[in-house]
């Protein structure tokens, strides 16, 4: 199989009926007909073979970016301008996907990068609460209802075919050290490496950029 029809047989059958605590809601762009396709266009564009590629896995998407586009760490402006995706989504744009986006042509190309890694988050649908995103880990209720769910959308991905043991965690807090505590429960990856936040780098250290897209470039040369 594709490793495009993986991702999106993955994405396309998730469930959507959650109904999480303490007034948390759920964004769930996958049934959305724009959203669908774009995804189909993007995932066929880069990932339509069979190659081995690294995971790197963020915590869940946002308003603004994925939790739109349905594809990590992307936003619709970029989404067109950067990957020739024309597109009717709502024209957003986000500060993580601006990062991101100059990693991926530090790295070389699109091309170049998707061929090698894939973006994932570990809750794969992004999370409100009073309208403002939400963390998977920002409360232990919610975090304990979305638990069973994650580790089984883990284990599918890490199944994918073509799919590294290793992996990357964007986070150096509390993403990291679940996942680092799943990992010593379920045996997921053989490796964690982990680079920070995208945000936290625009908007505390967005002086310093060019020294993170560095370490970026650094951690995942090594990682593949």
């Amino acid at each position: 199989m594709l490793f495009a029809e993986q991702v999106l047989n993955f994405y396309f059958t998730l469930p959507h009926t959650f109904h999480p605590p303490r007034g948390v809601e759920v964004i769930f762009p996958f049934d959305t007909p724009e959203t669908r396709r774009v995804m189909e266009v993007f995932y066929n564009k880069y990932y339509a073979d069979t190659r081995k590629r690294t995971l790197i896995f963020g915590i869940n998407p946002g308003r603004h970016g994925a939790g739109i586009t349905g594809i990590g760490f992307t936003d619709p402006i970029l989404l067109e301008e950067k990957c020739g995706i024309a597109n009717t989504l709502e024209r957003r744009s986000e500060l993580s996907a601006k990062f991101i986006c100059e990693v991926v042509e530090a790295y070389g190309s699109p091309e170049t990068f998707y061929g090698d890694f894939l973006f994932c988050t570990v809750l794969p649908f992004g999370l409100l609460k009073k309208g403002k995103n939400y963390n998977y880990y920002d409360d232990k209720e919610t975090l304990a209802y979305f638990e069973p769910f994650i580790i089984e959308s883990l284990q599918k991905q890490m199944a994918f075919e073509h799919v590294s043991r290793n992996i990357v965690c964007i986070g150096q807090g509390k993403n990291l050290k679940f996942l680092e505590s799943l990992n010593r429960r379920y045996d997921l990856f053989d490796r964690i490496e982990v680079i920070p936040h995208p945000r936290w780098v625009m908007q505390y250290r967005r002086k310093e950029k060019e020294k993170y897209i560095g370490e970026y470039l650094r951690v995942l040369n090594a990682v593949r």
